[in-house]
């Protein structure tokens, strides 16, 4: 968190809440620590191989249910079972459901993707449509701070809110905003946390109702 200046709490459209420094340094690191474990293989973290071709910028590691364009699955690329979805993941996305929202009492997350990002590392503007559930997606940041594209539920086009997510940061969307456009259009040079464990790069996890 940037020391000078406060960053409150902010709803950036109906729905889509952005809580600066919701996680304490430690268990910042404590979540660093279990993505690198849960990276390794087998069913370790990989880039996503697009259907058209284009291989996505960003690594990831998917727990619970394994994500390919666009469906879940329950075995991995190298052909190994998904990692198992911790009970303490869904704990803490409830909590995070219940202080962007305050009713947490039906969400059951049974997915989360680990997205890795180098210094180089982008997400396109997209939609996550591939759950059958409309329950919030919970997005928890560790590491270098990113620029978060966040749009409109129509297309990629404008009007969008660009936000500055930093490391221990939580952000909800759902509601009238589940199905808006968003992406990360860049991560912030001199920003990375090696206190916490990563010594370059940004770590997104994303929880998710799958409703399989």
């Amino acid at each position: 968190m940037n020391a000078l200046f406060d960053r409150p709490r902010a709803e950036i459209a109906p729905g889509a809440v952005h809580l600066p420094g919701w996680l304490p340094q430690a268990r910042q690191a404590e979540l660093v620590a279990a993505c690198l474990e849960w990276a390794k293989p087998p069913a370790g973290s990989r880039h996503t191989v697009l259907p058209a071709g284009g291989v996505m910028s960003v690594r990831t590691v998917c727990l619970g249910w394994h994500w390919i364009p666009y469906k879940y699955v329950r075995t991995a690329d190298d052909g190994t079972p998904v990692k198992e979805f911790p009970r303490w993941l869904a704990e803490l996305g409830r909590a995070a459901l219940a202080d962007a929202y305050g009713d947490p009492a039906c969400y059951r997350p049974d997915v989360a993707l680990v997205n890795f990002y180098d210094a180089d590392a982008k997400m396109g503007m997209h939609q996550d449509r591939d759950e059958r559930s409309t329950a919030p997606v919970i997005s928890l940041s560790l590491g270098a701070s990113c620029v978060f594209r966040f749009g409109n539920t129509a297309n990629r086009a404008r009007p969008w809110h660009d936000v500055e997510l930093e490391s221990g940061d939580l952000f909800v969307f759902g509601r009238e905003s589940r199905l808006a456009y968003h992406g990360v259009v860049r991560t912030l040079p001199g920003t990375d946390r090696p206190d916490i464990g990563l010594p370059s790069g940004r770590i997104n996890i994303t929880l998710r109702e799958s409703g399989l």
